[in-house]
């Protein structure tokens, strides 16, 4: 078993010490520096080459009190985080990896409960990812996403189609290299530099680029919203392969939501210093 652990630069030799410090029954792991994929640059990547517009810098960077205090559902979109490189990383796995077929995708703040080796039996359909759908009644369909408004994005997408999520999403690398995948996401990603199709994240360019390639993944697979909906029960989080605490309320913060925490902290190896050093709101 292969784990590919993609951080930055500055944090590159802690991840690899905190790596070191256990053995993982064989299991290997590779950690590397978003700054080691030397083609992602702002020739070739989008989002790279938006940060550098004086536009975008204005729109993330100028913390003027009047803009955030005029619109605060926007405020959440001016977290540079949602152009952080690290963040779509996830739209460059085929050459990042070009020697893997397959590969599965999990997010930093999930916790895997149960064997995801099914998830290779999985017939495919010749689609590229296996997510699991979020819809429910008229919630997050495509609508909630992008600008139906936009005559784009009204020719192309159904506003009723249902939205998955990421977190844990099983990739078919040959497909999505048939497919071309990542220039479809290069192409909606570079209409979109004044954020008329979208507000901002990955999620949006998610849905658009694997809008016909994406095969439904029973819902146990993946169980949501443990970082901000109290209300999901014992029962589906006890037959969850894979938790996610999507949301504000990590469980390593103090704002935790109580019932949830202990799925992560039962985890953390108290043993280890600097574990010990870590202000982890135990």
């Amino acid at each position: 078993m292969f784990f590919h652990v993609v951080t930055d630069k500055m944090n590159l030799g802690a991840m690899q010490v905190m790596f070191k410090l256990k053995d993982y029954n064989g299991a290997h792991i590779e950690v590397k520096a978003v700054e080691d994929y030397k083609f992602l640059n702002s020739s070739y990547v989008p989002v790279l080459k938006q940060l550098e517009s004086a536009n975008l810098q204005k729109f993330y960077f100028e913390n003027k009190l009047e803009n955030a205090t005029k619109d605060t559902t926007n405020m959440k979109f001016r977290n540079p985080k949602y152009l952080s490189i690290l963040n779509h990383l996830r739209f460059y796995l085929p050459e990042m990896y070009p020697k893997l077929h397959r590969i599965l995708f999990l997010d930093d703040d999930i916790v895997v409960q149960k064997d995801l080796t099914g998830l290779w039996k999985i017939d495919m359909d010749g689609k590229v990812n296996g997510a699991v759908e979020t819809c429910f009644g008229s919630f997050h369909r495509y609508a909630q996403y992008m600008n139906f408004s936009h005559p784009l994005i009204k020719e192309k997408f159904n506003p009723k189609a249902c939205a998955w999520a990421y977190g844990m999403n099983f990739f078919d690398l040959d497909a999505w290299r048939r497919e071309k995948c990542t220039e479809e996401y290069h192409y909606w990603q570079n209409l979109n530099e004044n954020r008329t199709l979208w507000k901002l994240g990955t999620l949006p360019p998610g849905l658009i680029t694997f809008y016909s390639t994406t095969k439904p993944l029973d819902k146990s697979w993946h169980v949501l919203g443990l970082g901000y909906n109290p209300s999901i029960s014992m029962d589906e989080i006890q037959s969850a392969a894979v938790v996610h605490f999507n949301g504000n309320m990590k469980p390593w913060l103090d704002i935790a939501m109580t019932q949830f925490k202990p799925l992560w902290t039962k985890h953390v190896d108290y043993e280890l210093e600097f574990v010990q050093a870590c202000n982890f709101g135990l």
